[in-house]
C-alpha cells in the first residue's frame, strides 16, 4: 500500500508543479540574479560540457513540447526575437526552480514509506532532477547572449535606417 501511495505521490507532485509553473508571475525571475545566475566555476555553463549535456539534452522529456501552455523550448525563424529568446531565458529559470522545488520535495517518498525501498526511490527520484537542472544552467548563458547579441543588432538596424519623418 505505501509503494503504490509513493508510485501515486510522484506523478501527482509532477503534475501540480508542472500547473503552478505555469501560473507563477515571470516577474519573479532574474536571470541575471542568485540563484540562477551563473557560478564562475559553470564558466558560462561551458563545464556542462564535460557531461556531454549537448548530446543527451534534446533526448529527455521536455513539457513543452505536451502542453500547450508552456513556451516552446525551440526557436523557429520567426521566433528569433529578442524579446522571445528572453522569454526563454526566463522559461529556464522557471523549469530550474520546479526541478529544485521536486527534489526537495523527494525524501516525502521515503516519509511515506520508510523502507530501503522507499529510500532508494527518494533518493533516485531526487537524482532524476539534476540532468534537467544542468540543461537549464548549460542553455542560459548561451541564450542570455544571444538575446543581448539581437538586441544590439536590432539596435544598429535602427540607428542605421531611421523611420522617416511624417
Amino acid at each position: 500500500m505505501r509503494l503504490a501511495l509513493c508510485i501515486l505521490y510522484i506523478p501527482v507532485i509532477g503534475l501540480l508543479s508542472q500547473l503552478i509553473g505555469v501560473r507563477l508571475p515571470r516577474s519573479w525571475f532574474h536571470p541575471e540574479k542568485f540563484p540562477y545566475a551563473a557560478w564562475n566555476w559553470e564558466k558560462q555553463g561551458k563545464i556542462y560540457n564535460k557531461t556531454y549535456v549537448y548530446k543527451w539534452k534534446d533526448a529527455l522529456p521536455d513539457m513543452s513540447r505536451i502542453s500547450r501552455r508552456m513556451v516552446r523550448k525551440s526557436i523557429t525563424p520567426s521566433q528569433f526575437t529578442p524579446e522571445h529568446v528572453e522569454r526563454l531565458v526566463v522559461e529556464t529559470c522557471v523549469a530550474e526552480l520546479v526541478h529544485r522545488i521536486l527534489m526537495l520535495l523527494s525524501p516525502v517518498i521515503y516519509w511515506i514509506n520508510s523502507t530501503g525501498l522507499g529510500a532508494v526511490v527518494a533518493i533516485a527520484y531526487a537524482l532524476s532532477h539534476v540532468p534537467f537542472i544542468i540543461i537549464q544552467r548549460y542553455n542560459r548563458p548561451t541564450l542570455v547572449t544571444l538575446a543581448k547579441r539581437l538586441k544590439e543588432r536590432e539596435e544598429r538596424i535602427k540607428h542605421a535606417h531611421p523611420d522617416p519623418v511624417r
